[in-house]
């Protein structure tokens, strides 16, 4: 079975306010340096057969970080790049939140296409992302392990296709900052083997502080789900 290590970018600037999208020159900040380093080592003992990234800058400085000391080339593949949002490229998430069209984006997102010249359907994103997970399976052949550094909804388009569900249902998967997901793929199917994998600890299963008030239902969901959204 051909192994995919799924990894997520590391945290910038944008990732949880904004919708960052295809921003130019948006690298990780300090966190998401620290990020990415202890991601590396976590990964040090596997043997990777090729590391492939998304052409976006936040996922270079990811990828460079786990192929530091490794003797092989970082290859690129647009087709790993992160959802054209459009016009929602940049803007705060707060105030996408008020457009209807988010709530599109939380319940039915398999019908949405973002706004724009530059807006993307969501179902091609997914169209495009598994179509290179595969071609790379098949260029690496049935025993090569690689791992492929991209966004927070493009490896949950990933994974809803991997796990046979319906894209209307990809907001229901996790995908954090500098998170590992494997999946191995046979002839038959796929096997999702981790899942929005940070490695250590239980701080996430602790309940969320409470708030003052209650929010609005749906206005703190984000596009992309888990900590940061659109990265």
């Amino acid at each position: 079975m051909t192994t995919v290590v799924l990894l997520r970018h590391g945290l910038t600037a944008m990732t949880g306010p904004v919708l960052a999208g295809w921003t130019p020159g948006l690298h990780l900040d300090e966190r998401g340096q620290a990020q990415a380093a202890q991601v590396a080592e976590r990964l040090r003992p596997v043997r990777f057969d090729a590391v492939v990234s998304s052409p976006l800058d936040r996922c270079l400085d990811t990828a460079g970080a786990v192929l530091d000391g490794r003797a092989l080339e970082l290859q690129v593949d647009d087709r790993l790049g992160e959802c054209r949002y459009g016009d929602w490229t940049g803007r705060p998430l707060k105030e996408l939140a008020k457009d209807p069209l988010w709530k599109v984006v939380q319940a039915h997102p398999s019908a949405v296409v973002f706004p724009g010249p530059e807006g993307e359907a969501l179902r091609d994103t997914q169209v495009r992302a598994v179509a290179a997970v595969r071609d790379w399976n098949s260029r690496l052949g049935p025993d090569a392990t690689w791992l492929a550094c991209s966004h927070g909804d493009v490896i949950k388009a990933v994974v809803a296709d991997a796990l046979g569900l319906h894209l209307d249902q990809f907001q229901r998967i996790l995908v954090d900052p500098c998170s590992v997901t494997v999946i191995r793929y046979s002839e038959l199917r796929p096997f999702v083997a981790r899942l929005n994998d940070t490695g250590g600890g239980v701080a996430d299963l602790l309940p969320p502080p409470r708030k003052g008030r209650r929010r609005k239902a749906g206005a703190d969901a984000p596009v992309g789900g888990g900590a940061g959204a659109g990265g």
